[in-house]
């Protein structure tokens, strides 16, 4: 698949040629993160990190907030990587450092080894010198250490020249089961889809954005070249569901849906009868497109959105009918619930001390309660006012998955003591 490239040079996105070359200077790089953030991963460079020359650091934290993202540049320590973890990182790329040694005390799913290659040969020190050691070589030694490969072909990297997957397949077979990206050269969707078939990732910087005489690639289309349909009309399923993962409804995407999608930010899908869609164009239930993802065979599509309105024409939060539980609950509070004057919600609303001591009783009844009927009872007590104290502040449920999907990402730990010393 698509990973594009985001290179950061005091402050700003560049693209540069063979690592050296200024090509375009490209400015801000937010508007860039929020535009390739549906798309999955988005690889970030600190240039002046690597070259030792200054530090983006506070740039890239803004944009892990706003895309996921694969971070580089300047990892040449273990706590520096461990600080982009534990920032959010989605993966390091670490190149100089990238040994048996140094990796051996980092997470091994999220590590991705820079192997930088002049014409089959590693490269070093800014690509300017060589090591006598090939790539495949460098591969076979640090495969068992890493979740991924970058392999860049410096010699036609930031060149458009194309790209020789003859190259890309006899690496691929020395990395195994470790799933490698390449970059170098790359300029077209086919390439892209090409890699996709043999199981690798594109990293693209300079095909992405416009140049005189040189059209962008669109990353949607980059996206539905990889994909893969058994219909006859070509459409792709596309399975729409919530920050949750709740399951909204199901319907069919084609290339020009999923541009419109990608570059409107909202549910557009190809309807079987109506033809293009804009989810919500007559019923305001519009949908804002949060991200896209293709499964593991690219013949079906995940929309993850957030709904403004029912998701079925008839009315219902699902085209399966209505939610349960905390889902069901989390949508009621956001939906206008607490505005009816006359509800329990309400009241807590309006006096947030009774909530905070409802939290208070209800979290100690759970600490205490033993039987598996009473443990439940009580956790889904502490659940319905946790819910009310997110509603109250502009919150939802998802808001705390997303939370704690970033804690579980982080490798720093704490002992997890009793705040404010044990108890007397």
């Amino acid at each position: 698949m698509l990973i594009p490239s985001i290179d950061l040079l005091d402050g700003r996105a560049v693209q540069l040629r063979q690592g050296r070359d200024l090509v375009l200077d490209l400015g801000d790089p937010r508007p860039l993160a929020e535009r390739f953030a549906p798309f999955g991963e988005i690889a970030v460079v600190d240039l002046d990190a690597a070259r030792g020359t200054g530090s983006n650091a506070t740039l890239v934290r803004e944009l892990l907030g706003r895309a996921r993202c694969r971070v580089g540049g300047g990892i040449r320590d273990r706590d520096t990587a461990r600080r982009w973890l534990d920032d959010g990182a989605e993966r390091l790329i670490v190149g100089t450092r990238a040994t048996p040694e140094f990796l051996s005390s980092l997470p091994r799913d999220r590590l991705l080894a820079a192997v930088d290659a002049r014409d089959g040969e590693v490269v070093v020190e800014g690509w300017t010198r060589g090591t006598c050691e090939s790539a495949a070589t460098r591969i076979a030694e640090l495969r068992d250490h890493v979740g991924g490969f970058l392999v860049t072909f410096v010699e036609v990297e930031g060149t458009l020249a194309g790209f020789e997957l003859a190259r890309a397949e006899s690496l691929l077979r020395v990395a195994g089961d470790v799933r490698v990206t390449f970059a170098g050269g790359i300029a077209s969707v086919d390439e892209i889809a090409a890699l996709d078939r043999i199981g690798a990732d594109a990293q693209v910087g300079m095909a992405l954005h416009a140049a005189p005489g040189r059209p962008a690639l669109d990353p949607a289309d980059c996206l539905w070249a990889c994909l893969r349909s058994d219909r006859p009309d070509g459409l792709v399923p596309t399975a729409v569901c919530d920050r949750s993962g709740q399951l909204l409804s199901l319907a069919y995407s084609d290339r020009e849906s999923l541009r419109v999608a990608a570059g409107e930010r909202r549910g557009a899908y190809r309807s079987r009868t109506r033809g293009l869609w804009r989810k919500g164009e007559t019923s305001g239930a519009r949908q804002r497109l949060l991200a896209i993802d293709a499964d593991c065979d690219r013949d079906t599509l995940r929309f993850v959105v957030e709904p403004e309105g029912p998701a079925c024409h008839a009315g219902t939060p699902t085209c399966f009918g209505p939610l349960r539980g905390l889902a069901a609950l989390d949508r009621r509070l956001r939906a206008g619930c607490m505005d009816d004057p006359a509800s329990y919600t309400a009241r807590l609303r309006r006096e947030p001390e009774l909530l905070a001591d409802k939290l208070r009783e209800e979290a100690d009844e759970l600490a205490v309660a033993v039987s598996r009927e009473a443990v439940v009872a009580e956790a889904a007590d502490v659940a319905f006012f946790s819910a009310v104290k997110l509603a109250s502040v502009g919150a939802s449920v998802a808001d705390v998955d997303d939370e704690l999907t970033r804690r579980a990402r982080r490798v720093t730990r704490r002992g997890g003591e009793r705040k404010g010393g044990p108890r007397p």
